[in-house]
């Protein structure tokens, strides 16, 4: 069936004869914050702690807006006799926000979680060079990164968390049962192997164990 001719001035008119009968809702921005969804990509946290220098976020970067710098450290032997090792030590994380494209790849790519979404947003400059923010300002966007949704009650348990759970269940037990050990063994040492028995009345109540006499 051909349209009608002008069906879609008509449905256009529709839409601005219902937009002009509701009531204007203007957000107040500064005074009143918006309530951003969970997931908005507003800015990248940096977890340092949980950061191995793998570079990976780096060369996953299309826009190559990351910028890393580290240095080798020797830690001694664990035990005698043991083998030194070597691990990276991160001196500089940055990223270039005139360059960063959002796409999240650098977070995704991350196999130790140290880089998070946060709905941090107000980062404007007046100078482009002052968009390369380092660690220590990704840092504090770390703390505005929201907790991860809740997990679904029906969902299976993930198997890190049992194993820790059984390992802590396991640790307990073995506590409790060093702890038992421990107040028998000193209940045992309390009570005298050569106290004497007490001695019965002709009623059947029982008397206190009588003592020798000493001479004086």
């Amino acid at each position: 069936m051909p349209p009608i001719p002008g069906s879609g001035l008509a449905k256009g008119l529709a839409v601005t004869l219902r937009t002009m009968t509701k009531r204007a809702h203007t957000a107040q921005y500064p005074d009143v914050q918006p309530e951003l969804p969970p997931r908005t990509r507003g800015v990248i946290g940096l977890f340092e702690e949980n950061c191995t220098v793998c570079m990976l976020c780096a060369r996953e970067c299309p826009d190559w807006c990351i910028y890393i710098d580290s240095h080798k450290e020797t830690l001694p032997a664990a035990a005698p006799g043991g083998r030194e090792r070597s691990r990276n030590v991160l001196d500089r994380f940055a990223i270039d926000f005139s360059l960063c494209m959002y796409c999240g790849i650098c977070i995704e790519v991350c196999p130790f979680d140290a880089l998070f979404w946060s709905p941090e947003f107000e980062y404007a400059e007046t100078d482009i060079l002052e968009l390369t923010h380092e660690r220590d300002k990704l840092r504090e966007w770390m703390w505005t990164v929201p907790a991860p949704p809740a997990l679904d009650p029906a969902a299976e348990e993930p198997k890190e968390l049992a194993a820790a759970r059984k390992a802590v269940e396991k640790a307990e037990a073995a506590e409790a049962a060093a702890a038992a050990a421990a107040a028998e063994a000193a209940q045992a040492e309390a009570a005298p192997a050569d106290a004497p028995a007490a001695e019965a009345a002709p009623d059947g109540t029982p008397q206190p164990p009588t003592t020798p006499e000493t001479d004086a």
